[in-house]
């Protein structure tokens, strides 16, 4: 999930697509919403995508700024995720202070720090440090414009890993998919290169970016039983490891040295560029599965391909920048690509979710 951003929204898809509990902060499916009029669904629809497209794109344009702003001049991206992870952190504990003390969110379980949890979870956030750090030293290195094609690679990695780790196959029409993703990302570096914006270093990013966030996807299946299957549980565990990790890290590569002799380290209006960006990248796990409560999987990747879209289209007119024919074309082969594996498996989990006689090991071959 290009559509898949960011951090943690990975791990809500995942729950909420299958897999753990119901989200406490979420609505019931079912109940009363299938009674609701048509046009108040409707109107509900329109208002919780519009919300996810707003935070989505908003988190990307504040995290360009973060990592890459010529009037900033911060180059610190270790300690900017450090932030965000360090404010998801707060804010799910927050939240389960709020529950106990009979806060609307009643339904949240209560936070604490268990050792044993946390080296369980250990592994996953390793893949996590990853995942976030390459997609902000992606973001760093590349334009928001071609940020969406750089890393456009999580579907092939998913396909790729299922049938190393899982020996799960994929179909034929999944595999075209597939492979039109691959064209739009290579033809994507090549009118790059000739229009001389291309970054090597947010290539391999990107790169990286999408192998992480395909194997966050296997890992959190993994974890998920050691945190009782709860979502909120796991994202506490996941952002205290991955500050406890990059705090060497950040040593090592010297950022607390920059961060000493940067200029703007008292500013009231850096600090909340920085606290905003960390809202938006904790609102975006809880967007998301809004979202798809309200519509489907499906429906939410077909609505992520749609955004990414109007994204680079934003990108382009906010940065006056000007792009070739064949640059707008890697990006509808990234984005059509994307849209097409989505329809093929959606139509292939269907079909097995609607013919009792398939068998579990073809279910699961289905379903990559």
């Amino acid at each position: 999930m290009s559509r898949a951003q960011l951090t943690r929204t990975g791990i809500l898809r995942m729950a909420l697509g299958g897999g753990g509990g119901a989200d406490p902060l979420l609505p019931a499916e079912g109940g009363g919403d299938r009674r609701a009029p048509f046009l108040l669904r409707a109107l509900r629809i329109a208002v919780v995508v519009c919300l996810y497209w707003f935070t989505s794109i908003a988190m990307v344009f504040l995290n360009k700024y973060l990592l890459d702003s010529p009037s900033l001049r911060l180059d610190a991206p270790l300690f900017v995720t450090f932030f965000q992870c360090a404010l998801t952190a707060a804010l799910c504990l927050g939240l389960s202070l709020g529950a106990a003390c009979g806060a609307p969110c009643a339904g949240l379980p209560t936070l604490r720090l268990d050792p044993k949890v946390s080296r369980s979870v250990l592994p996953l956030s390793a893949v996590f440090i990853g995942m976030v750090t390459s997609n902000n030293l992606c973001l760093k290195h590349v334009g928001v414009a071609f940020y969406n094609v750089g890393r456009s690679l999580t579907t092939v990695f998913n396909v790729l890993l299922s049938y190393l780790l899982l020996k799960q196959t994929t179909s034929l029409y999944a595999l075209l998919a597939c492979g039109v993703i691959i064209g739009g990302f290579w033809l994507g570096v090549d009118q790059e290169g000739a229009e001389g914006t291309l970054s090597w270093t947010g290539i391999f990013f990107g790169i990286l970016a999408s192998l992480c966030v395909s194997l966050n996807a296997i890992y959190t299946k993994k974890v998920l039983p050691v945190v009782d299957g709860s979502i909120w549980r796991l994202t506490f565990y996941n952002n205290i490891n991955a500050c406890v990790l990059f705090f060497p890290l950040m040593v090592l590569l010297g950022e607390f040295r920059t961060l000493y002799h940067f200029d703007k380290l008292g500013s009231p209006s850096f600090w909340g560029v920085m606290t905003l960006g960390g809202v938006f990248g904790f609102a975006i796990g809880y967007v998301t599965g809004l979202q798809i409560k309200f519509t489907s999987p499906l429906t939410h990747n077909v609505s992520g391909t749609a955004k990414a879209c109007a994204q680079t289209v934003l990108a382009v007119i906010y940065f006056e920048e000007t792009k070739s024919f064949l640059w707008w074309t890697s990006n509808l082969m990234v984005l059509g690509g994307s849209f097409a594996y989505t329809w093929v498996k959606g139509l292939e989990m269907r079909k097995v979710q609607e013919d009792p006689n398939v068998k579990s090991g073809e279910r699961n071959e289905t379903g990559v």
